[in-house]
């Protein structure tokens, strides 16, 4: 049995925000000429969109944790980027002797999407959609989820191209 990571009786959990760039419609409504995409997944438990994310294990580091919730979940791959931030919130599936409120702390990353896989451990029990900033923060189901995208992620990438950072390692 792998061990989860506890803190102050919150389980950890690691997750992140997997993004991309589309060409944006001839429209011309962006100047760079691309837009930013993020990739939600379904709940297995009800409605609304999801991030990928799970519980952090002994044996792995945060950002391994990260990446590997982000195949088994979302059947992605890519660029773990910068930290976001850490995101407090209940989980009502998770409550246990070790955190008995089901208080949970997550770390979150942006991720890079490389590649797109097309079979995944959870494909059979979660659809991915692609959705703008705008879409899904309309779509998130848990209000930390929303934070982690305009507080997190949105500052993040605001600040990398604020600077002129080159996100993707491409050009």
């Amino acid at each position: 049995m792998v061990e989860q990571r506890y803190e102050d009786g919150s389980r950890l959990v690691a997750g992140c925000i997997p993004f991309r760039y589309v060409n944006s419609d001839k429209d011309g409504n962006s100047e760079s000429g691309k837009v930013i995409q993020v990739l939600m997944i379904s709940s297995s438990s009800g409605p609304g969109l999801l991030f990928p994310k799970g519980g952090w294990e002994n044996d792995e580091t945060v950002r391994e944790a990260a990446a590997r919730e982000a195949v088994e979940e979302a059947g992605v791959r890519g660029i773990l980027m910068d930290f976001l931030g850490n995101y407090e919130f209940k989980s009502k599936s998770h409550q246990d002797e070790f955190s008995p409120e089901g208080l949970c702390k997550a770390a979150m990353y942006a991720l890079y999407v490389k590649e797109e896989l097309a079979t995944w451990p959870e494909h059979e029990t979660r659809t991915r959609k692609w959705l703008t900033i705008e879409e899904a923060v309309e779509s998130c189901r848990h209000p930390w989820m929303k934070d982690a995208l305009v507080e997190g992620f949105c500052k993040w990438h605001k600040e990398k191209m604020v600077k002129g950072e080159e996100i993707t390692g491409e050009h």
